[in-house]
């Protein structure tokens, strides 16, 4: 098989990242919901309705910010129709932590309500990632040249770091790792936290093999991203350090 993967069918060529795209988010809905329908959800559905609504305005609008700020020379050259089209999955995970705190403000929710999100999340993720690596070079989830025996010719014939497969092979253990945190007496919203705090690490790290081109003090957005996200729950960074002991 060829990367890109571009399969034909019936005389049309077939966007498979679309499609794997659209399937993570119907697949991670569905998993949330038989999460929600074998557990007891604390958060009345009518509240878990404004929260999802929350997530999905604060994911939309930050997986576009940070996915334009993330080439934003490119904006600058092709204007409105690039920023609808730029988009990431780190801006959309914070952008979406932001609407959720912001909509259980408003309706006066108080009890946390991540934890039954996470492995629906990272599930999601791991399909989307399949689309990624799938589509190569025509997606910006591709590394730097390497030597490295894991490099691979994603479609303009250079062996490169395969980001989206390393990703893939981290998101494995991920989930098998908060689903034990699960079955942990842990407090109301830790797994999300963990989940975000592991996550967002990974992506840090792996943004030193990506080819970007805009740098701020020596870091990409990306990586920015990851260190407010960090400082977000620098809280609960410190107690898990105190509790480590």
């Amino acid at each position: 098989m060829d990367i890109p993967f571009e399969p034909i069918v019936f005389g049309f060529k077939i966007n498979i990242h679309l499609i794997l795209e659209y399937l993570a988010f119907f697949l991670g809905y569905r998993y949330y919901a038989y999460l929600k329908k074998n557990s007891e959800d604390v958060i009345p559905s009518s509240n878990r309705l404004y929260i999802i609504l929350g997530a999905a305005i604060g994911a939309l609008l930050g997986s576009r910010i940070i996915g334009v700020l993330e080439h934003p020379f490119a904006f600058t050259n092709q204007s409105f129709i690039y920023a609808m089209n730029s988009k990431t999955i780190m801006g959309g995970l914070f952008g979406g932590l932001l609407g959720v705190e912001i909509a259980k403000k408003i309706i006066g929710e108080r009890h946390s309500s991540g934890d039954l999100f996470t492995l629906p999340i990272v599930f999601g993720i791991f399909i989307g990632r399949i689309g990624c690596f799938l589509t190569g070079v025509n997606e910006f989830t591709y590394g730097r040249e390497t030597n490295f025996f894991l490099g691979m010719d994603l479609g303009d014939g250079v062996i490169r770091h395969p980001l989206a497969l390393y990703e893939l092979i981290f998101l494995v253990f991920l989930f098998l790792f908060l689903k034990s945190q699960l079955k942990r007496n842990l407090e109301s919203g830790e797994v999300f936290k963990l989940f975000m705090l592991f996550y967002f690490g990974f992506r840090f790290m792996i943004e030193f093999l990506k080819p970007n081109a805009f740098f701020i003090l020596g870091l990409s957005t990306i990586q920015i991203l990851c260190i407010t996200c960090w400082l977000y729950y620098y809280k609960f960074i410190l107690k898990a350090m105190k509790n480590a002991r």
